[in-house]
């Protein structure tokens, strides 16, 4: 495996795995985050992908790899998801792609939490979290589109929330995650319109992965029903399996897990 440096600055049972297999490249952005290492196993598992580039801020490499990756080989690239270093590494990979993952994003940290009242709005955090789960991927669709525009078919998948979603908030509060997801799913939304222009065979999709069993919905787990907290492994799975069925039809989706339309 190759690591290089770049400047610092449930109920339902699973989709059956898909049975074809395109031989293109997958690029997993943000690969140190447990459904992304998830991804990278699957991938090996799978062998549908002629190679794998993972990006993280630290070496990504997930515990468990396979020994063996000879036959789907993985290149471990570092990036502090700087604008030059997003450059950088768009830059350094060429090549076909079959997949695109930004699986980054942020729900909460050591000083940010999701607001329970408007009272709890801090301009500070609420800028933070924008620039984290709107601008990055914004930037990494920027740098991406020259990379992928020769690509005959690759879906790119921007890891969203169903709480971003304007017309399904019916609950209130986490006005910040809220906000930079909603940013978001206009940024993918309004990408695929030009990207349907300038890079044809990628598609563009949204994804609600529901609620996995990592750092990131911990603290929230304790009111979700045992057969509603998912492992990254059976995320992983159902990912890759909708990414098999998507059309190349020049617009952006919008699912969940099951695959499984969000509106909007």
């Amino acid at each position: 495996m190759n690591s290089e440096h770049f400047p610092e600055h449930p109920d339902e049972q699973p989709i059956k795995p898909p049975g074809t297999c395109l031989q293109a490249q997958a690029l997993v952005i943000g690969a140190g985050s447990a459904i992304a290492g998830a991804l990278i196993h699957e991938l090996i598992h799978q062998h549908s992908v002629s190679g794998i580039v993972a990006v993280s801020r630290q070496s990504p490499e997930p515990a468990g790899l396979p020994q063996d990756t000879r036959d789907v080989p993985v290149s471990y690239l570092n990036c502090d998801y700087s604008a030059d270093a997003i450059s950088a590494v768009a830059g350094h990979i060429n090549g076909a792609f079959s997949h695109v993952f930004i699986c980054t994003g942020v729900l909460h940290n050591d000083h940010i939490k999701p607001e329970k009242r408007i009272e709890d709005i801090d301009a500070g955090q609420m800028a933070e979290l924008l620039h984290i789960n709107s601008i990055l991927p914004a930037l990494w669709l920027q740098a991406l589109l020259p990379v992928l525009k020769n690509s005959p078919r690759c879906v790119l998948t921007v890891f969203s929330a169903r709480v971003g979603s304007i017309s399904d908030n019916h609950k209130g509060g986490w006005y910040s995650y809220r906000a930079s997801k909603a940013a978001l799913n206009m940024i993918v939304k309004t990408a695929a319109v030009e990207y349907a222009r300038r890079a044809p065979g990628i598609k563009l999709l949204a994804f609600h992965p529901g609620t996995v069993d990592t750092l990131l919905s911990r603290p929230f787990q304790k009111n979700v029903a045992a057969e509603k907290l998912f492992t990254p492994e059976f995320v992983a799975q159902q990912l890759l399996t909708i990414c098999a069925a998507l059309p190349l039809d020049a617009e952006a989706s919008y699912l969940d897990w099951a695959g499984e339309p969000i509106n909007w």
